[in-house]
């Protein structure tokens, strides 16, 4: 193969990482030579063309829902890091990526496998003179000296955590460490990052949803705890998709709705003030998936309801249905002008609507609205 049907392929094979992406909905976007391009949005609201790929797609661990364990009958290829740096640099000298997202597969070690993105990332920062956004993926296992520099050269750096548990990671990837090989790299990369103010991106994480039997609750349990002490800028989630050839081809799909709900969690829990505790679970600690967790929570706290819009705080705002972030903030600049009275006056800060009604008083009133149907 030559360089650029290695990167084709590499870049094939990192389609299941998750942490480059924005989010749920997000699409790759093929060039005439199939090498993958995904659109990431950046901490300042930018979006930009990712190339995300492999350095390798030769691996050590036997992860039963991954495409390239060990045990795969897969083509695999490799390529070195002068080459891989030259193709992206070449990618971006056409206006096809702005950014890297840098993973690679297990080979001869964690930390040898590391050295190798770290001389691409080198090479682009040093020789090309690259200063855009980069993504490294720190490895399981991967060393202190490893961590240290991929830190400095990065924007962002990440460890899958794959699963909530160590109980539930033997499910899918026996032969990975949970404590020592992956959250104690987490907690590494934090001390590493805050002692030189390093990571503007900050560290990110991606967990496989379904395949090892776990619930949101516990999920969310754990990512909670990386936003507490492993300074966490965001986690990821992966709706388990089965993939002929593995071990769990038969294993039922995870409902792409359950990914849903669990980004809106996060979401509340990292923009509303919201605890994790706080949501509604049904009996078997998950998020149930006919109702967003807000108006969930909003539906089981009638006492918490109807606010005053002209006297309530941002963060019990930031509780009804229909009101975020920008709106709350519109709403608390705009009263100080004059009480909002009408609906027309809540839509005009952004609001939807519909779905506030029911939990507010404008002006003291309740305002007249129509049940939804279903």
């Amino acid at each position: 193969m030559d360089t650029w049907q290695k990167a084709s392929l590499l870049g094939q094979a990192a389609q299941y990482d998750t942490c480059a992406v924005c989010g749920p909905g997000s699409h790759k976007q093929r060039d005439d030579l199939g090498r993958w391009i995904y659109p990431a949005k950046l901490p300042d609201g930018r979006t930009i063309n990712l190339l995300k790929v492999l350095q390798t797609n030769v691996c050590e661990h036997d992860c039963l829902y991954c495409v390239n364990r060990r045990s795969a009958d897969v083509r695999r290829t490799a390529l070195m890091p002068e080459d891989l740096a030259r193709v992206f640099m070449d990618m971006v000298g056409r206006g096809q990526a702005m950014g890297l997202f840098l993973s690679s597969g297990v080979a001869g070690g964690a930390d040898r496998s590391m050295s190798r993105m770290i001389d691409t990332a080198t090479i682009l920062r040093r020789r090309y003179g690259f200063r855009g956004y980069m993504h490294l993926k720190v490895l399981p296992g991967a060393s202190q000296p490893a961590i240290e520099q991929a830190v400095l050269l990065a924007d962002r750096v990440s460890v899958n955590l794959e699963a909530p548990t160590a109980r539930h990671l033997a499910c899918i990837g026996p032969d990975k460490d949970y404590e020592q090989g992956i959250r104690t790299r987490q907690r590494w990369i934090y001390e590493v990052s805050q002692r030189g103010r390093l990571l503007p991106a900050g560290q990110t994480t991606q967990l496989v949803v379904g395949a090892a039997g776990e619930s949101d609750q516990e999920i969310l349990t754990t990512v909670d705890d990386l936003y507490q002490h492993a300074g966490l800028s965001r986690a990821y989630y992966s709706a388990f998709q089965p993939v002929a050839g593995t071990p769990l081809e038969s294993h039922a799909p995870t409902p792409l709705d359950r990914e849903r709900r669990l980004y809106q969690a996060d979401w509340l829990r990292r923009h509303y003030g919201f605890a994790f505790g706080e949501l509604v679970y049904d009996e078997q600690g998950n998020l149930p998936l006919t109702s967003d967790p807000k108006l969930l929570w909003a539906q089981t706290h009638p006492e918490r309801f109807p606010i005053e819009v002209n006297t309530a705080s941002r963060a019990d705002l930031l509780r009804v249905p229909g009101i975020g972030p920008r709106s709350a903030g519109r709403i608390v600049q705009e009263r100080g002008r004059g009480r909002l009275c009408a609906p027309e006056h809540l839509k005009a800060m952004g609001a939807v609507v519909d779905r506030a009604l029911p939990y507010v008083l404008l002006d003291g009133q309740q305002p007249a609205y129509q049940l939804a149907l279903w």
